[in-house]
């Protein structure tokens, strides 16, 4: 289930990911981002790639998780479309994603990078938030 928010910001797009779990809201944080750089096209879940990161923080760990969806598209013309698994631990992520070659839709991807700006990984009662900005 996507579970996110887009927020007001003067230049760029920001949102939050929610989720009951960490690898929920980060699996939601990736949809999101999979959301603005499609466009709002529905992507058909038909390629699979394995995601694979570390980081020394949970916002590090995000970040990384995030760049790779660029480094998809920018490497093989990866688009995401859904999260299949996600296995998370303090410092490792590992994701099987699906998603569709880029070239099979009309759209060009927006997002430039993933910043640290205003970023965070935050529990709030029993609930997991992630706030991203995009440089778009």
């Amino acid at each position: 289930m996507k579970n996110y928010e887009f927020l007001e910001h003067t230049a760029d797009i920001k949102f939050r990911s929610f989720g009951k779990t960490l690898p929920e809201a980060f699996s939601n944080a990736a949809l999101a981002l999979g959301s603005i750089m499609s466009q709002q096209t529905n992507i058909t879940p038909k390629i699979k790639e394995i995601v694979e990161v570390t980081g020394e923080d949970y916002e590090s760990l995000l970040y990384n998780f995030l760049e790779e969806f660029l480094f998809l598209f920018d490497s093989k013309g990866f688009i995401l479309s859904k999260i299949n698994k996600i296995n998370l631990s303090e410092k490792t992520l590992k994701a099987e994603v699906l998603g569709d070659k880029a070239e099979n839709y009309n759209f060009s991807n927006p997002v430039k990078a993933i910043t640290y700006n205003e970023m965070f990984v935050k529990k709030i009662n029993n609930s997991w938030v992630c706030q991203v900005v995009l440089d778009v």
